[in-house]
């Protein structure tokens, strides 16, 4: 079944959503972090990764309307645009999406989601950009779309964080709305062409963020602005990641990402930030 383009300018039916504490910790807790500000009740704070997780149940409706199978998609890019200094603990949302593009790349068709989360009064609080990659769907003679930016300068990087995901980080991610059975389920994950789960790549999102706001929002989530990523290759829960960040300017970062046998798995990423 051949993808729908004219699926593009598209608007989905808007989505409701609301979170509290309880969830801020499930994610944060999903995405590997362990500082008290992020765990602990009495103090806490939202990771602004937290963005994506209202938006998902939009990501999924996405598929059917430009009829994409979800055994041959790949997330292959994310954004996000913080609103707001400091996203709430709890709150009640409303998001909006569009398909704003779909890209001929010859192997297979990448579109764009584009979604807009305000609180039920109105008040802006994030956008997310969902590129998803359809296997096999290219070739259609359409734009191929623009070239990756974001890319390491030719020098050392300014600053390197390693940290391991949990053999378990699969299982508790998912928690947090992503129920893929491709990150949980071994004879799904070998159909769709892998030996094992892998892990969910905006939990690899997530991780790498935290690497950002450690190295340079001292764990202030206020201070980031915005952070793109490309997603390169997978991760299988327990596997490593060392992120590596170049300073370019003031309040910008690019951003890469390995595993501990050498494999790119976050590329041509960078992230916004105040000082």
């Amino acid at each position: 079944m051949a993808i729908n383009l004219n699926a593009k300018g598209k608007k989905l039916e808007p989505l409701k959503f609301s979170w509290k504490p309880k969830d801020i910790l499930l994610y944060n807790i999903g995405i590997g972090a362990t500082e008290l500000p992020f765990v602990y009740e009495t103090q806490l704070k939202v990771i602004p990764t937290f963005a994506v997780v209202p938006t998902l149940p939009l990501l999924a409706a996405s598929l059917s309307v430009v009829k994409a199978s979800p055994m041959k998609v790949l997330h292959g890019e994310q954004t996000i645009v913080l609103k707001t200094p400091k996203l709430p603990l709890e709150a009640e949302t409303v998001s909006e999406a569009t398909v704003t593009d779909i890209f001929d790349k010859g192997k297979g068709a990448l579109y764009r989601l584009h979604t807009t989360t305000k609180t039920a009064a109105g008040e802006e609080l994030f956008d997310n950009i969902f590129s998803i990659f359809v296997r096999g769907e290219g070739g259609f003679g359409g734009e191929k779309g623009p070239e990756a930016g974001n890319n390491p300068p030719a020098r050392d990087p300014d600053a390197v964080v390693e940290e391991a995901t949990l053999p378990v980080q699969n299982l508790i991610y998912r928690l947090s709305g992503d129920i893929n059975p491709l990150h949980i389920d071994p004879n799904f994950a070998k159909i769709a062409g892998f030996p094992r789960p892998i892990l969910h790549g905006l939990c690899t999102f997530g991780f790498v963020a935290r690497a950002v706001l450690k190295t340079f929002c001292n764990n202030d989530p206020a201070k980031l602005k915005s952070y793109e990523v490309r997603f390169r290759d997978v991760v299988y829960p327990g596997d490593t990641l060392t992120t590596s960040m170049w300073k370019e300017g003031e309040g910008r970062v690019i951003l890469q990402a390995k595993t501990q046998d050498g494999r790119t798995v976050i590329a041509n990423a960078a992230a916004m930030f105040s000082a």
